[in-house]
């Protein structure tokens, strides 16, 4: 098969040999995989994957048909259209993954969408719901909203009965971010009021800025540092307002949780997909054997939504 591959800093397309479905897995043959943040840093060696997943194949997101099933794997069927959210290697044309990890394509979507929905949704409704414990009528700000992360946190808020605020930099767009259900968009330096849940996405320069805009027992989630790991804290003022600060990542989390992430979006998110609900905005999409091009384009930014890595006739 033919992969995207991490060698010496740098991405290129090389050929590894096909992987053969195990104990509860299926072989999926991939149709489309998308690039996330983890896999620049990956390419950089900052990443590794968890133990058990290639690790020189990026790609957390994958979707692709069934192709074979291994020992006691019953969910799916050869055929079947899956995707899901994986510890590595989804930037190939063959990938074993357990069927846990797995959800169906709803009818309607296409490939790239697929390819693109898994990460990104799974983190954003974790950490709306399972940290943030977002709630109807609560108010909401998304810092870093025109992201993979932020665009599907802006609908799933939307969708939950909250007010959206998102925080943009790039105001070419803002009226996509209006459309995709925020009530608010604005630059960083223009949000304004206070919030019960504070969504981060771009990291440490926000973080005495987000403690000052909570409200009383609001929470603050932080899933991106892109922009710096390390804050001070006013620890004073986070206790004044009995407020709460809670960070993660999903891909180095034991199976089981990843499982029971898995099964909380097919339960509540997928249904939202098939009946028109929830898009999944692609920015741009780029054949396999352009995957170190794919690679510049996300380096390059100011995208709204995710660059997708096609293959066979997606």
């Amino acid at each position: 098969m033919r992969a995207a591959t991490v060698r010496d800093g740098e991405i290129r397309v090389e050929d590894h040999p096909d992987p053969t479905p195990g104990d509860g897995e299926v072989l999926i043959r991939v149709r489309a995989a998308a690039l996330n943040g983890a896999d620049m840093m990956q390419k950089r060696g900052l990443y590794p994957a968890p133990a058990g997943w290639p690790q020189d194949i990026p790609g957390l997101d994958v979707a692709g048909e069934v192709a074979a099933v291994g020992p006691d794997a019953t969910r799916f069927a050869v055929g079947d259209r899956v995707m899901g959210f994986v510890g590595g290697g989804g930037q190939g044309e063959l990938l074993v993954v357990h069927e846990r990890l797995l959800m169906p394509v709803p009818d309607g979507l296409g490939w790239a969408q697929a390819g693109g929905f898994a990460e990104v949704f799974t983190t954003a409704h974790d950490a709306l719901f399972t940290q943030g414990d977002l709630k109807a009528g609560e108010r909401l700000l998304i810092h870093g909203a025109a992201g993979g992360v932020g665009t599907a946190a802006v609908q799933l808020a939307r969708t939950t009965g909250a007010e959206v605020v998102a925080s943009v930099r790039n105001e070419d767009h803002h009226a996509a971010m209006g459309e995709l259900g925020a009530h608010t968009v604005c630059v960083p330096d223009d949000v304004e009021g206070t919030f019960d849940v504070i969504l981060e996405l771009v990291g440490a320069p926000n973080l005495a800025g987000n403690v000052k805009a909570l409200n009383t027992l609001g929470r603050i989630v932080v899933i991106g540092i892109s922009a710096g790991a390390k804050a001070e804290l006013n620890l004073g003022a986070l206790m004044g307002k009995r407020g709460r600060i809670s960070a993660s990542t999903l891909r180095a989390r034991p199976f089981e949780e990843k499982a029971l992430a898995a099964r909380q979006v097919e339960r509540h998110v997928l249904p939202l997909v098939a009946r028109g609900a929830i898009d999944v905005p692609i920015a741009e999409t780029f054949p396999l054997e352009q995957a170190p091009e794919a690679y510049e384009r996300f380096a390059a930014g100011g995208k709204l939504g995710k660059i997708v890595l096609t293959m066979g006739d997606a």
